[in-house]
């Protein structure tokens, strides 16, 4: 699955642009006076003003070379400081997965995470950048009941996560929809994985969740 797009809701769009394209450096698309459309690697990643729902909260992740989470944590170092996975590591070893990935939150405490997956051919000799960065790889959709809502949309789960009661993965490692039951803490951290208003576009489809 390829995530061609998602479109999120933020409270501060002006902040919102600056992290985005000032500290972590992402190249604008498109912008109007009420949102604002990055290039990350081939997906787009839209962020419109909201001034109606409180503090929307969202989880994605950014594929990176497999061979690169190193180079990549150093890159971040003066960006946004790493979520704890545990008490002596910010690193998460997902070994179903053969993936290994990092956490850091932006300025709206969206939950954002560098993600290498080990078996894509995508290693990299080059300097990590923001370059670096190959797609959106998951967008995290809290729904009421998981089994309920992912057996309707007639896609393979991932093959590498069985589904679960509260969790369900659905897609391959280049694209997934991450479903967590409202609630359910989305990992590493505290966040509960709540509804909020959000727009998937991938390939062959999209995905509207309404306010």
């Amino acid at each position: 699955m390829k995530i061609k797009e998602i479109k999120l809701l933020t409270n501060n769009l002006s902040q919102t642009i600056l992290f985005y394209t000032q500290t972590l450096g992402f190249k604008t698309s498109h912008q109007t006076a009420t949102s604002i459309s990055l290039h990350a690697g081939s997906s787009i990643l839209t962020f419109t003003a909201n001034n109606i729902i409180p503090s929307p909260i969202y989880h994605f992740a950014f594929n990176i070379p497999q061979n690169q989470l190193p180079e990549a944590i150093s890159w971040l170092s003066d960006k946004a400081p790493l979520l704890p996975v545990t008490d002596e590591s910010n690193i998460a070893e997902f070994k179903l997965w053969n993936a290994n990935a990092v956490y850091f939150t932006d300025n709206n405490g969206n939950l954002l995470e560098l993600i290498a997956r080990h078996d894509l051919p995508n290693s990299s000799d080059s300097p990590f950048t923001i370059a670096a960065i190959e797609c959106i790889s998951e967008i995290g959709i809290a729904v009421d009941n998981v089994p309920d809502y992912t057996s309707k949309l007639g896609l393979e789960y991932f093959a590498k996560q069985p589904p679960m009661e509260k969790f369900a993965a659905i897609g391959d490692d280049n694209g997934l929809l991450i479903f967590a039951e409202v609630n359910r803490n989305w990992f590493p951290t505290n966040i509960p994985a709540a509804k909020f208003p959000l727009e998937v576009f991938y390939e062959n489809g999209q995905l509207i969740i309404p306010a």
